[in-house]
């Protein structure tokens, strides 16, 4: 149970060390975003929360608590769609998913006051101290930070890439041949989101309590990119 504050990466090095892994170069560490914002201590107390007047119309319409909703907006740029129980948002950092990833879940209350937990404030940078606390134990490691989202088109949600650091987060192909010689034209591999997506399966969704994955095996080179890259810019956007 990680708490605002704590040394993730000596967490991360008494688990790994009691479940008898061994890191190395070119591992992959995906790491729960509920983790990062825990030890950032990125919680909000709903009674502190005032809802102004643009909260109130949207929680009539969604039918949520007015305290959440202006925390939602709070954390968002754009409303792109909504129905009774969810706001699909831009967030701030431009992902796009269910009430600006505001999270009830596994949260505990505090002297019976109930809080929520926000996304962090960068996961790229998240991300990016992770992977140089590992770099100064002489181990290159990819980061990617996770969270859970649905899709436009389909049922169901998965793990995508919120932060990354170090590791390819998107993968071109574009120019390439295919089996019959063909020029690929558009392909680009999201490389970040399927690992991420990989990891959630392990990680679950509900009192599994693996907040870590390490993934072994996957041959990556040391890039710049992070999580940015698999933004889609809005005006290429077909959904909004």
């Amino acid at each position: 149970m990680v708490e605002a504050g704590d040394n993730l990466p000596a967490l991360f090095d008494a688990a790994l060390t009691a479940e008898g892994v061994t890191l190395g170069d070119g591992d992959v560490l995906v790491v729960a975003q509920k983790i990062i914002s825990k030890s950032e201590d990125c919680y909000v107390f709903l009674d502190t929360i005032t809802p102004g007047s643009e909260a109130l119309e949207w929680a009539a319409k969604v039918d949520k608590d007015p305290r959440l909703v202006q925390i939602i907006l709070n954390e968002s740029v754009d409303i792109v769609r909504h129905r009774v129980g969810a706001m699909i948002v831009e967030h701030r950092c431009g992902y796009v998913h269910a009430n600006a990833g505001v999270d009830r879940s596994n949260i505990e209350a505090v002297d019976g006051r109930e809080r929520v937990l926000l996304l962090p404030l960068d996961a790229n940078e998240s991300a990016a101290k992770l992977r140089q606390a590992f770099l100064s134990q002489n181990i290159n490691l990819g980061i990617i930070i996770s969270d859970s989202a649905g899709r436009a088109w389909r049922n169901g949600i998965t793990g995508f890439a919120i932060g990354s650091a170090g590791v390819p987060a998107l993968r071109s192909a574009i120019g390439a041949r295919d089996l019959f010689g063909r020029e690929l034209e558009v392909t680009e591999m999201a490389d970040a989101d399927e690992l991420a997506s990989a990891a959630s399966l392990l990680m679950g969704q509900g009192n599994e309590s693996v907040p870590l994955v390490v993934i072994q095996g996957w041959e990556w080179s040391v890039t710049e990119q992070n999580a940015d890259s698999l933004i889609r810019a809005k005006q290429d956007d077909l959904f909004r």
